[in-house]
């Protein structure tokens, strides 16, 4: 599985396209250039002027926003420097998705993006941050009392990335999601890196916690099977990895987890008893264990890695 489409929502509003769609509502307006010419290593212009213009129409007024390709990113390094120049222009910005790129604008694990933290500096009102990358794809630690949110979606995240995040201090964030991904493409991210946050140390108001679309989704069932951070998680999503009959067990062996309003572990490789059993064990619990994948143990792929 890779990016198909473009997402339709984004921060609870529906997308609108810029150029060219009109918001008859709120919304999150989707800011893209697709440069015909691949090779542009730097921004493209036509992105740039894009921006500009988008900004000069929508800038003051502006809560939710989508950057779609910004030429090919393959090549053409994410816009964070312009994006942070704009920020006063951007008074209002309080959700922000930086790469809503299919796989046929360029593959996750190609695009190039940067240290995309000082996005996070640059909006002191930002409460949903929500970034895809694969080559050069950084985070250095920050503060924010603001932020709500934070999405990281990759095909393989650098246990260097991973520490940032944890490192950072962020007193207000309730809802964290990482996509760990395959050491074939760079996420070396493993349970060890993970102990500060599963030891329920970090994030005090966190309450929805995905580790997903990764490889070791077996050892991270186990690990948090036994984490303290779990008692005070209304939902935990464990979706898009390979997590097998050997890591449901674990999970269903650990903590109680009745008081879960959901579990996620959709694109799974257990059986078909096993998942019923998960299913079994939490009644009150909407529990999505859709996407089987199969049983061998020689063909276990994560959702999203190229």
């Amino acid at each position: 599985m890779t990016f198909h489409s473009h997402d339709d929502t984004f921060a609870g509003l529906p997308v609108t396209e810029f150029p060219g769609g009109t918001a008859t509502g709120p919304t999150a307006w989707r800011v893209s250039f697709e440069d015909e010419d691949v090779s542009q290593a730097s921004l493209s212009e036509g992105f740039r002027d894009v921006f500009e213009t988008f900004l000069t129409a929508h800038g003051a007024t502006t809560e939710s926003l989508v950057i779609g390709p910004w030429g090919y990113a393959a090549f053409a390094y994410a816009p964070l420097e312009q994006l942070i120049a704009a920020a006063p222009r951007l008074p209002r910005l309080r959700s922000l998705f930086l790469g809503d790129i299919t796989f046929d604008e360029c593959e996750i694990s190609w695009m190039k993006v940067g240290d995309v933290s000082p996005l996070i500096t640059a909006f002191p009102q930002l409460e949903t941050l929500q970034v895809r990358g694969g080559e050069d794809f950084s985070f250095s630690p920050v503060a924010s009392d603001g932020l709500r949110r934070l999405v990281v979606q990759s095909g393989g995240l650098p246990a260097g990335f991973t520490a940032a995040v944890l490192g950072s201090a962020f007193p207000g964030l309730t809802d964290l999601e990482l996509w760990l991904g395959t050491p074939d493409y760079s996420g070396d991210t493993r349970v060890a890196d993970l102990r500060p946050l599963l030891d329920g140390t970090l994030f005090p108001q966190l309450c929805r916690l995905g580790l997903r679309n990764a490889e070791i989704a077996d050892e991270l069932a186990a690990a948090v099977a036994h984490a303290p951070v779990v008692a005070r998680l209304e939902s935990l999503d464990l979706s898009m990895g390979v997590l097998s009959d050997r890591g449901a067990t674990a999970l269903l062996a650990g903590q109680p987890l009745t008081h879960l309003r959901e579990l996620h572990l959709q694109h799974h490789y257990m059986s078909d008893e096993t998942a019923a059993a998960v299913v079994a064990a939490l009644p009150e619990t909407r529990v999505d264990v859709s996407e089987p994948q199969g049983e061998d143990d020689d063909d276990r792929y994560v959702a999203v890695s190229e």
